[in-house]
């Protein structure tokens, strides 16, 4: 296992849903601190290694997100079920029967199991409909209300998935929790690793924020720290290569180069950074996927808005199973993905962040 893969392993393995995103940013500390020449972080726990190239050139933020999608504890009832919250969108059909993570203020942590009726006592209305979350509990063995809190539970505790990393088809593909947006994350630092031997016009903030998955609200406070003159958000993006979904009008795949989104619910890219991106893709040889959607969107939603606005672009990788347990992105895409946006940085000089910005 390599360094990048090491790093994917250690990221998604953490636990960390929106607002309890603690031990990744103690990680993303570790990785960064040697890259850069400062690490900063603001007051909600984003974090971005800064490494200066000019000290007087434009400020390029590029950065992850640190959280993933999870629940939270909401009751006990009095048998020592826990009813929660989701942090973050889930479908319900993938939660039933699954293992969940639950940490305890105290530094505790249970497995326990979103429980489920088994399919002998269901009825015909309960087989053909989802089952709500609000309907649905987590099963930690307790034996009661009382039992529970003794095992240290409360309201307000988070709750994860359960899922180690692994690879398949002889590492070319990543498997697991959190890959949205761990791999985010880990690009991150990986872009700031090939700057190491190489100039860049321009001062990089480098890192991940908090609390994405609820509204991007991480990136709004970050981008208030940094003031950056042009954003990347790097973030996972849907692949439409399993089955089910050949009747979608997009075509993105696993391996099949990184993923630019050209429109989502939040923002429309800036016209001249969308440009670059593809003509620096184009010079590199690295094929790009595109999407556009009409639900969701990334930190670059609230990047773009920073102050009288900020040129901002979203990348990521096509994934699949987002949301879920379980997802799986490529390899390839990955380093392609690290290897464009080091590009970039090398072509963001004061002329062309000016041209960009005044376009």
């Amino acid at each position: 296992m390599d360094a990048t893969l090491q790093m994917m392993k250690e990221l998604t393995e953490l636990d960390g849903p929106s607002g309890y995103e603690q031990e990744v940013r103690k990680q993303m500390q570790t990785y960064l601190a040697p890259l850069a020449d400062e690490v900063l972080r603001d007051r909600l726990g984003s974090i971005v290694g800064k490494k200066i190239g000019q000290a007087d050139g434009p400020k390029i933020l590029i950065a992850g997100h640190m959280d993933e999608v999870g629940w939270m504890v909401t009751a006990i009832t009095e048998k020592g079920f826990l009813r929660f919250s989701p942090l973050g969108g889930w479908w319900p059909n993938v939660m039933l029967s699954q293992r969940v993570r639950v940490q305890t203020t105290d530094g505790r942590s249970y497995v326990g199991i979103i429980g489920s009726k088994p399919p002998h006592i269901l009825t015909r209305e309960e087989r053909d409909r989802v089952v709500p979350i609000k309907d649905m509990f987590i099963d930690i063995g307790a034996s009661s209300k009382v039992n529970a809190e003794e095992m240290g539970i409360c309201p307000g505790d988070p709750i994860t998935p359960v899922s180690d990393f692994m690879t398949m088809r002889n590492d070319e593909l990543m498997v697991g929790k959190a890959l949205d947006n761990r791999a985010g994350c880990a690009a991150s630092v990986d872009v700031l690793r090939r700057l190491q031997r190489e100039a860049h016009p321009n001062v990089v903030y480098s890192g991940a924020t908090v609390q994405e998955e609820v509204g991007s609200r991480g990136a709004m406070t970050l981008a208030n720290l940094v003031q950056p003159d042009i954003a990347i958000a790097i973030d996972v993006g849907l692949a439409y290569d399993a089955p089910g979904m050949e009747s979608h009008p997009a075509s993105c795949n696993l391996g099949d180069g990184p993923l630019m989104l050209i429109f989502d619910a939040t923002m429309i890219p800036h016209v001249g950074l969308r440009r670059l991106v593809v003509q620096t893709a184009k010079e590199l040889g690295i094929k790009l996927q595109v999407d556009a959607l009409e639900g969701g969107g990334t930190d670059a939603a609230n990047f773009h808005l920073n102050d009288a606005g900020c040129p901002s672009i979203a990348l990521g990788f096509a994934t699949r199973y987002i949301h879920s347990h379980t997802a799986v992105l490529s390899r390839k895409d990955y380093d392609d993905l690290v290897t464009l946006v080091a590009a970039l940085v090398k072509k963001l000089d004061k002329d062309t962040v000016r041209e960009l910005q005044e376009a």
